[in-house]
């Protein structure tokens, strides 16, 4: 298992060195520059504010001491368009957006693995159809589409639920929900597979031979090498939520770190979207590590075989 952990996070390392290197070049590729305004600024003034954030150093001096200050300070620079350190902004907004992908992560999988185990154990059946049908609904349906949906009949008839805002315990509930609905369909379909492919397995008839209730066989037997492809998706998936929140975050008026990838572009702050883009890297990267243990821990051949390579 420790070969197993090693291996990944020098894999994760890896692209987060491909992240850095791509991201910092785009950046500078982007048109114009940040200190470019509606007002005139002088050209004195520019070359000022170029020393000042370290932009006046060579391309190859800029690529290096930008990781190095964070791997030696913790230091992501400071953002050209909000005049604030990058690292505050981002120990601002991510509690929001973890708590919005924790509540989505929550609703996916009380909703998508119980639907996908109901389905392969009435495999064919009506039930198994409608729950498939719905779940395909919930990849197709885009989340622009539901939130405003979710505004208009829900929160503006239930008590103690707004149509936009964030301050309130209860703010979370639909942007969440909006959030991960398409992750729960996915999570039943996977679901689904996972299990019909393990009840299909020889052990499992050996189970009901000997005399095993049918729920028992589920729950004992089958769910533990059923769950293995919802599992390695919710690593990513988790990830996702939380760092591709923009639209639910703007349908919802949630200040998450969603918004701050677009603004960047926008006003071509390249220290605010470096810092993001790595923080989201270094994110996914962790959940994906955490998928793979789990992972491991319910098939034992995944990280022999990780292991053995």
């Amino acid at each position: 298992m420790f070969r197993f952990i090693l291996g990944r996070l020098l894999q994760g390392l890896l692209v987060l060195f491909a992240l850095y290197t791509i991201t910092f070049f785009l950046a500078k590729a982007m048109p114009g520059e940040p200190f470019t305004t509606e007002k005139n600024v002088s050209e004195t003034t520019k070359q000022y504010l170029r020393k000042l954030y370290g932009l006046d150093k060579p391309l190859p001096a800029q690529y290096i001491i930008y990781p190095s200050k964070i791997i030696t300070d913790r230091d992501f620079g400071v953002s050209t368009s909000k005049g604030r350190p990058v690292r505050d902004i981002i120990a601002q907004s991510f509690p929001v957006s973890l708590i919005l992908g924790l509540g989505a992560m929550s609703f996916a999988i009380g909703i998508g693995i119980p639907i996908g185990i109901i389905s392969a154990v009435r495999k064919n059946s009506w039930v198994d159809w409608s729950l498939m049908a719905v779940a395909m609904v919930g990849i197709c349906v885009p989340a622009f589409t539901i939130g405003p949906l979710l505004q208009i009949l829900i929160a503006a008839n239930v008590p103690g639920l707004k149509v936009a805002g964030w301050g309130n315990p209860l703010d979370f509930l639909l942007p969440a929900f909006t959030l991960g609905l398409v992750s729960a369909a996915y999570l039943a379909r996977l679901t689904r597979g996972g299990v019909l492919e393990i009840l299909s397995q020889d052990f499992i008839r050996t189970a009901h031979a000997k005399g095993l209730s049918p729920t028992r066989v589920i729950l004992k037997h089958g769910l533990r090498g059923g769950l293995l492809p919802s599992v390695a998706y919710l690593g990513p998936a988790f990830a996702a939520m939380i760092s591709g929140s923009f639209i639910v975050e703007t349908i919802f008026q949630v200040p998450g770190m969603g918004q701050h990838f677009v603004n960047a572009a926008i006003s071509r702050d390249e220290f605010l979207l470096m810092g993001v883009a790595l923080f989201f890297g270094f994110l996914i990267i962790m959940m994906n590590l955490i998928s793979d243990i789990l992972t491991g821990i319910l098939d034992p051949r995944v990280r022999i075989g990780k292991a053995a390579q």
